[in-house]
This record gives structure tokens, C-alpha cells and sequence, in this order.
């Protein structure tokens, strides 16, 4: 299915449209913050060896507003003299989507076959917005439609249910895309209410079966253990010889009918997977409009990319992205046409320098 409207350009045109011209050359050894239109410079990325594992995109929402910030940082929610534009959210319907989709056509040229997405948007546009990404990317390779909780719950007069959350739409390039799973600790009720039995000194654990649906008849998995077949329509989850190392290890459990069932121990469980629903609030004193929680950008880079992998974010805005690359020891590059966002982001870099020694990044102008 795709989205159709007017002015919708070709992918070739797309592909091959004006490229940016930096005022230095571009070292792809190096960490870069670029300061200029991010179509054209992830055109012109597109012509180096540098490729990304993970790229995160907060743009504009289609609100119709602009955004504008202090001189000492701080957001404002009315303008005053004192302030200037941030960045402006001007672009609507049909024209605000072809800017997003030729976007993500680019992205996804610079990502890896490992390589990831996140797209931040909100519930307003988010719907139109997944539609021109199963495009670009295909629906086969969408994994997430991720509820954001930004907010604590507010008290509005109107007619509707109060709004506390975004949304992150995740893509992949492919089918192996890096995967560092993120998991959290059982708590002690979870403990309480999964592994319910103890053993003899006083160990929680539970057990599951140890066969699955699905037969097999020429694998080993479909053979006798112990004088039994698998249950009817289904195969073991080891092989005979793998039940035989865990029953001689005590992680068997028979019942008094000769059932048996494996032994799960609340102290080697993993943790809980992460669900699609997050608890990531927006700072409540942000130094730039639209900041994000910078826990929220560690907990994406830590799931969909690696030490040294390279993380793009082509609207960095107050470079919260980049920060959280640097101190997880990623590589990164961050975009922004806005000046304000790009000394914001200069700003946030200088807060981790060490020694007061400037970190290692170009700094890049395009045109």
C-alpha cells in the first residue's frame, strides 16, 4: 500500500538531488556535527565510505508552530524580545510527509544491512507517517509501534481524554539487525508470583515443559528419551542427549505420574523483556524546545547498536542523541539547520569534556 499525493517525487530524483558542499572535508574517522540542511548532507554522507548502525529522528510534528528559546537557554511558551526561533514547524499535510519520506529514503541508503530506525512523532500525524515508512523501509522490516509516556496526566478542558504519550515507529534495514535485548530485574512480587515453588534450601524456581508444538520425525528431537516418545503433535526442546545432561544435573523434575518438566531457577531468570509501552518523561525544565529525556536515547542506542558503531540523528536539535553516543562510545554525526540547535549541541558536548580539553568532533558547515 502506499500513500499517494501531489508532488510526490521519484526515488531516483530524490537520490540524485543537490548535494551539500562542506566547508572542510569530511573526516570519516571522526565524530561530526554539521550545520546546514540535512537532505542535502546525507546526500553528500551518502558519496563516503560511512555507513550507521542505528539512526533516531525527532522531527517536526506538523504543529504549525514555531519554537523559540532564550538567550540563557531555557524554553519559553510565549515569545518575548528576548527570544529567538529555535525552528520552525511549519509544514502540513501532503507537503510535511513528501519532507519526512525523502528523508527516510536517504537514511536508509546511509544505514547498514544491520541498521536501525526510530522515528519520533506524535499521535496527530504518527498514522500517516508509519504509512510512508512501510514504504520506504517495507512493512516486512517495521518492529515497533512504541508508546512514549512524556508526560505526568493533565487536567485539559475539553472533550476528549487527556493525551501523555508519543510515538516511536522502529524499522529495520533487514532481518538481521543488531539486537542487544534490553531486560529488567524480576521484582520481588514478580519473583512470588512466576516461580512459586522452593526447594530444599529455600531456592524459588518453576518448571515448564520440556516438549513444543510442532513433530518431528527424522530429527533428533522426535526420537524416544527415557523409553517415551513426545506427546502427539509435538517434539522435545532438547535432544535426548541434552535432557539426559539436565536430568543428571537435577533440572528435571518427575512427577509422581512420571511427568516430567524442566527446572527454571528465579536467580538465573534474564529479566522481563522490554514491552512497547515506555516510562521516559520529557525533562521537566528543558534547556531547548522539544528536548528529549536523554535515558530515553541511552535505552535505544544500548538496544540497536554496538561499541564503535556509527548513530545518526539528522534533526540533533540540542544534540541529547549525540551525548548519549559519546557516552556510550559510539561514533556519531548530528544535523541540524537551525544555529541555535547546533550551539545547543555544542553546549551539551562541552559538558562531558574531560579536563577541561574539548572532545574530538569536526564541526562542519554545509551548503
Amino acid at each position: 500500500m502506499k500513500l499517494e499525493y501531489k508532488n510526490k517525487e521519484s526515488i531516483d530524483k530524490i537520490l540524485n538531488g543537490k548535494k551539500a558542499k562542506f566547508n572542510k572535508p569530511f573526516d570519516e574517522n571522526i565524530n561530526a556535527l554539521i550545520h546546514g540542511d540535512n537532505l542535502s548532507s546525507m546526500r553528500t554522507l551518502v558519496d563516503s565510505n560511512i555507513r550507521f548502525d542505528l539512526c533516531y529522528i525527532d522531527p517536526p510534528f506538523a504543529t504549525g508552530s514555531s519554537f523559540h528559546t532564550s538567550k540563557n537557554r531555557s524554553t519559553t511558551v510565549s515569545k518575548s524580545s528576548k527570544d529567538v526561533v529555535a525552528y520552525k514547524d511549519h509544514l502540513q499535510g501532503e507537503e510535511f510527509l513528501e519532507f519526512i519520506r525523502q528523508r527516510a529514503i536517504i537514511i536508509r541508503e546511509l544505514l547498514t544491512e544491520n541498521g536501525s530506525f526510530y522515528l519520533h512523532i506524535d499521535y496527530k500525524i504518527g498514522h500517516y507517517v508509519k504509512a510512508i515508512l512501510d514504504e520506504v523501509f517495507g512493512i516486512e522490516n517495521f518492529r515497533n509501534d512504541i508508546t512514549r509516556i512524556k508526560c505526568n496526566p493533565k487536567n485539559f478542558n475539553r472533550k476528549a481524554f487527556g493525551n501523555v504519550k508519543d510515538l516511536i515507529l522502529f524499522y529495520t534495514k533487514g532481518k538481521d539487525s543488531i539486537w542487544n535485548e534490553p531486560r529488567s530485574k524480576l521484582t520481588n512480587d514478580d519473583i512470588k508470583t512466576l516461580f512459586k515453588k522452593e526447594d530444599k534450601t529455600g531456592r524459588r524456581y518453576t518448571t515448564v515443559p520440556i516438549h513444543a508444538p510442532g513433530e518431528t520425525k527424522d530429527g533428533a528431537t522426535g526420537k524416544i528419551w527415557k523409553g517415551m516418545h513426545p506427546p502427539k503433535g509435538r517434539h522435545w526442546r532438547s535432544s535426548p542427549a541434552e535432557l539426559d545432561k539436565l536430568d543428571e544435573a537435577g533440572l528435571i523434575e518427575w512427577s509422581s505420574t512420571g511427568n516430567a518438566r524442566r527446572i527454571i531457577f528465579a536467580d538465573e531468570h534474564k529479566g522481563k523483556k522490554t514491552q512497547d509501552i515506555w516510562n521516559f518523561k520529557d525533562p521537566a525544565y528543558p534547556k531547548y524546545p522539544t528536548e528529549k529525556n536523554s535515558e530515553l536515547l541511552e535505552f535505544i542506542i544500548q538496544a540497536s547498536s554496538n561499541k564503535n558503531s556509527f548513530v545518526l540523528d539528522c534533526f540533533c536539535g540540542s544534540g541529547t542523541t549525540l551525548l548519549a553516543s559519546e557516552i556510550l562510545e559510539r561514533k556519531w554525526v548530528g544535523i541540524d539547520e537551525s544555529k541555535e540547535a547546533v550551539k545547543a549541541s555544542a553546549e551539551k558536548l562541552d559538558t562531558i569534556a574531560i579536563m577541561d580539553s574539548k572532545l574530538n568532533y569536526q564541526h562542519i558547515i554545509a551548503k
